[in-house]
């Protein structure tokens, strides 16, 4: 028949990797993408990490959230060491924001971004997401190396060329916030931060230590947003 028209099925929603921690950073990052229409895959890492208190709030924020799917994989960066998280280091307590940002910090895990980046590019490949994203901010990549705006572009590079996702993206949405306004975005996504765990040094309950450079940084930023911060504290 001439003049006939094609039609077509819309697409589904896109898919998207976010990398999950459980914290108050990656909670606000999946609340961007679900809120940008992305179908959300949510991967969460087992790591060797002394605060894995995390992962039970990761699969909380999870389902709080409606992800179409959240993994975790085990992976043991023990083997390396050389992290206040992952080694018999004493965590950093008591630290001004001058001192959290001045070095790079003993919390600092070797390669951990390039390594869940990979797996998270693995995962993009088999299922056909295009878009990865990832809660590093212009507070981390004061001192960690692998939050730097620089190495997420990087990254990107790398897996464009090494992939089958030559139009792949890494979405760090959070990268040139402030942990206030993290909080004032999160707000206005509805996250519930009080099932969200942030601390390097949490108790056996799961509760925050107030002390860390972690725990410091979130509570400075919700008492700057007038805000007492709803998770708990070992402290209060």
């Amino acid at each position: 028949m001439t003049g006939a028209v094609a039609f077509t099925v819309p697409n589904s929603p896109p898919r998207a990797i976010v990398l999950l921690s459980g914290g108050m950073d990656s909670a606000v990052c999946l609340a961007i993408a679900r809120a940008l229409g992305f179908e959300c895959h949510a991967l969460s890492f087992q790591y060797g990490q002394r605060h894995a208190s995390e992962l039970d709030a990761a699969g909380a924020v999870a389902r709080a959230l409606g992800v179409a799917e959240h993994r975790l994989v085990d992976i043991d960066l023990r083997a390396f060491g050389g992290s206040a998280l992952t080694d018999d280091i004493d965590v950093p307590a008591d630290r001004t924001p001058a001192e959290i940002g001045r070095d790079i910090p003993l919390t600092y895990v070797p390669a951990r971004n390039t390594v869940f980046l990979s797996y998270a590019l693995a995962h993009a490949e088999v299922i056909g997401a295009r878009d990865i994203y990832i809660g590093v901010n212009a507070v981390d990549f004061s001192g960690y190396p692998d939050c730097r705006p620089a190495f997420i572009a990087a990254f990107q590079a790398t897996a464009r060329l090494g992939t089958r996702l030559t139009d792949l993206t890494i979405r760090a949405p959070l990268l040139r916030m402030t942990k206030a306004e993290i909080v004032a975005k999160g707000q206005s996504l509805g996250v519930d931060f009080g099932i969200t765990r942030t601390c390097y040094d949490p108790d056996d309950d799961g509760r925050g230590c107030g002390r860390c450079d972690a725990c410091r940084l979130r509570l400075t930023a919700f008492a700057e947003r007038g805000l007492a911060d709803p998770a708990p504290y070992v402290t209060g």
